[in-house]
């Protein structure tokens, strides 16, 4: 099977290539903006057309779209969020591969949930903010394209590599740096919200899984179970051994700054996954523990 992979070189595109790469059936393309990608194009700025010709020259069975932004301005995100998907559509559809396409989604379409309640596919969804918006339309365009096509949702991917920009990575960076200076208290915010935190290494099983299957339509990639970020907290500072104390910021104390938990789902969010257990075979297999130890083993050999 051939696939090509768009956004190797990001947080999911990474662990989606390595599991890629380890099934023997697979032989896999990279294209993306970076110098390790096997073929440079830009999604955002490419022309469809231009595309169409290496999909037609490539020829992939599956084409899987791990490319995006998390983080930049309303117009930043519309590019690399929804111009990008819609180009990626379009020379799909004058390609004549006849390719199968797996988008990579996100939790953050759906917005705000109940608390207590588990969010099914069918769920309305109204984004909290512009990232969330852009990759709403995206998965929109997708849906529509008339491609074989299904969309992955996934909650709130943890493990390694997890960005310092990420609410999770932030907190491993402080522990790090109170750790070096000897800081016997951590202030944080954000650490009321409660997150479905799903292994990265999950979701790439995921994506493997969707690229085998025939299944289309929405499917949410989580855990099934919302976590506090408090306790994601306290258990990144027991895997690094830190002894000292968490102090939990009043939101006003931090309201000067970024948000501390900026993806606009507000206080809950819980996937219900059994769209993925039913239509692609799917289930996490890997622990928040071993998750968290993975996150502080990276971050404690950051220089």
């Amino acid at each position: 099977m051939r696939v090509l992979l768009l956004g190797a070189d990001g947080f999911l595109g990474r662990h989606v290539a390595e599991r890629l790469l380890a099934d023997p059936a697979v032989q896999l393309t990279a294209l993306g903006r970076s110098d390790d990608a096997d073929v440079r194009f830009d999604l955002a700025s490419g022309a469809p057309g231009a595309l169409a010709r290496f999909l037609d020259a490539v020829h992939p069975g599956v084409v899987v779209n791990c490319a995006g932004a998390t983080r930049g301005g309303a117009r930043d995100l519309t590019r690399h969020n929804t111009v990008a998907v819609a180009t990626v559509c379009e020379a799909m559809r004058r390609s004549s591969t006849g390719a199968r396409l797996v988008q990579v989604g996100c939790a953050a379409e759906y917005g705000p949930s109940p608390v207590g309640a588990s969010t099914a596919e069918d769920a309305v969804p109204r984004p909290g903010g512009p990232y969330g918006v852009s990759k709403l339309a995206a998965s929109e365009l997708v849906l529509g394209s008339g491609l074989d096509a299904v969309v992955l949702r996934v909650f709130s991917p943890v493990g390694p590599g997890t960005p310092t920009s990420s609410p999770l990575g932030r907190v491993a960076e402080a522990l790090r740096r109170a750790m070096q200076s000897g800081d016997g208290e951590l202030k944080l915010g954000g650490l009321a919200v409660q997150r479905d935190f799903i292994d990265v290494r999950d979701v790439s099983r995921a994506v493997h899984a969707a690229s085998l299957s025939a299944a289309q339509g929405l499917v949410n990639i989580g855990s099934g179970r919302a976590v506090r970020m408090r306790d994601m907290a306290a258990g990144l500072a027991h895997v690094a051994g830190y002894d000292g104390t968490l102090h939990e910021l009043d939101e006003p104390q931090v309201a000067s700054g970024p948000p501390p938990y900026p993806d606009g789902c507000g206080i809950w969010q819980q996937a219900d996954v059994r769209t993925a257990r039913d239509r692609l075979g799917w289930r996490p297999r890997i622990g928040l523990e071993e998750s968290l130890a993975d996150v502080w083993m990276e971050a404690a050999c950051r220089v």
